[in-house]
């Protein structure tokens, strides 16, 4: 089933590389309220897109910055 477009959040963030024991990684992985999320590596904004039908962007932005990593919604 495709997900509602409604409910991919997407955003630029200053994340440069994948690290697997990253606490923001785990975090996102164990959220119960987000189904999918991914990071673009290769785009110039290393683009997080996140499927929720619960988290508003601005609480999705809070997360990430909580590990230091700065976060903006994109149109």
């Amino acid at each position: 089933m495709e997900p509602n477009l409604n409910t991919i959040h997407v955003f630029k963030t200053d994340v440069l590389k994948k690290e697997p024991d990253c606490p923001m990684h785990s975090t996102l992985d164990n959220h119960s309220e987000i189904q999918q999320w991914s990071i673009d590596y290769e785009d110039v904004d290393c683009v997080l897109r996140v499927v929720s039908e619960v988290l508003k962007p601005n609480e999705i932005i809070g997360i990430v910055n909580e590990f230091g990593y700065q976060c903006q919604e994109l149109p």
